[in-house]
């Protein structure tokens, strides 16, 4: 038998595993169940490579943008270069400053057709240059409308026509362990592309309190926890369902690296729209006022107050014209919870009346002189001169 060179027995062996005939041989009639059946499996294969994350995509991504920021800062200058730097005496001396030009890099999304766009207060904060660059490469000047540095939210115009709108969802009903994508432009000043990247995961967990201190860039309430891979310049981004709507803006990641850990946070799309409302309205986000101060309730002061036991918050001082003034507040009244939740701490506060705005009302469950009352208490926007 005349023997098969390499290649020849390798062309035989392929032709048998996609069902041809080997070289040489004679050619056998086609079997068109055969044949369709093949046909049908390279059909599902293809189809199986889109799927609900890469149709969420699609979606999303011609309105996520890149946003350039252009910002001074003061920093000191060292005549010696260093070389004779010694913190105990740079309390007594004082060495010239100079303005330094910075610039930054984000994400955001364009959220009406019109040119409209979210992102962090973080990422254009102090910015005296506000451009943003949409995937297809166009490039336009942006102006900032609004913004929040409580909420970390800022608000963009651009004029470019009618820009590619992202679909906004709600996060008030989100599950944990659906599928969650997060679209941004990380380390978009190393690469040379303006298209924005997807990182898939699930909703890892909702109504997230993150404790002060934990972050550089501010207080965070009710976040979204994802481990869709968030990495720096994805902040402002979005955060999108398997639907193809956006449920959150992509802000931070607890890392002790600096790189993704699976740990990310986005702030709720129903608190972003809030948001957008204050600013499209007003022209800034109001800032919403009990018209009262409190103080936590320890061991040492309820001693001093006569109480027999600790917790809650003891209301120090109400403004006369203030909404809680208004509601029958007075001082020396405790607080035991705000719209139902239990207030023993500075972070319970704030946890309690984060995403309260003007017009929304919080209800104080309260005693005063060993009587427990119930006071819903309107909020208004502060007065300047507030405290």
């Amino acid at each position: 038998m005349r023997r098969m060179d390499t290649w020849q027995l390798v062309a035989v062996l392929s032709c048998m595993l996609i069902g041809g005939s080997p070289p040489g041989a004679r050619a056998q009639p086609a079997d068109p169940a055969r044949a369709q059946a093949r046909a049908q499996v390279n059909a599902d294969l293809s189809a199986a490579r889109r799927n609900v994350i890469s149709a969420a995509a699609e979606r999303v991504s011609p309105a996520v943008v890149t946003v350039s920021v252009e910002a001074t800062r003061m920093v000191r200058m060292d005549p010696f270069g260093g070389l004779f730097r010694d913190p105990f005496f740079d309390q007594f001396m004082s060495s010239p400053e100079r303005a330094q030009r910075i610039s930054g890099l984000g994400s955001g999304v364009i959220v009406d057709a019109g040119g409209v766009v979210l992102t962090n207060e973080h990422v254009v904060r102090d910015a005296q240059k506000v451009s943003i660059t949409l995937p297809d490469g166009r490039q336009f000047p942006a102006e900032v409308l609004g913004s929040s540095t409580a909420y970390d939210l800022a608000v963009l115009r651009v004029k470019g026509g009618r820009l590619p709108a992202a679909p906004l969802g709600h996060s008030d009903d989100l599950v944990v362990g659906e599928w969650a994508i997060a679209i941004g432009n990380p380390f978009g000043n190393l690469l040379e592309s303006t298209e924005p990247t997807v990182t898939a995961g699930v909703i890892s967990a909702t109504n997230r309190d993150i404790k002060g201190g934990a972050t550089q860039s501010g207080v965070y309430k009710h976040m979204i926890q994802t481990d869709a891979a968030i990495n720096p310049g994805n902040s402002g981004g979005a955060l999108v369902n398997a639907d193809g709507d956006v449920i959150g803006i992509n802000t931070f990641i607890l890392s002790g690296s600096g790189g993704s850990v699976g740990i990310g946070f986005a702030i709720p799309i129903d608190l972003a729209r809030r948001i957008l409302d204050e600013v499209t309205r007003f022209g800034r986000v109001r800032v919403a006022w009990p018209g009262l101060q409190v103080q936590v309730v320890d061991g040492h002061l309820a001693q001093q107050l006569g109480w027999s036991d600790e917790g809650g918050m003891v209301v120090t001082q109400v403004n006369p014209e203030g909404p809680a003034a208004k509601a029958g507040v007075k001082v020396r009244d405790r607080i035991r919870k705000v719209n139902g939740r239990a207030v023993n701490s500075v972070d319970d506060i704030q946890a309690s009346v984060y995403g309260r705005f003007v017009g929304d009302a919080l209800t104080l469950t309260l005693e005063r002189e060993g009587r427990a009352l119930t006071v819903p208490v309107v909020l208004a926007e502060a007065p300047r001169n507030a405290e």
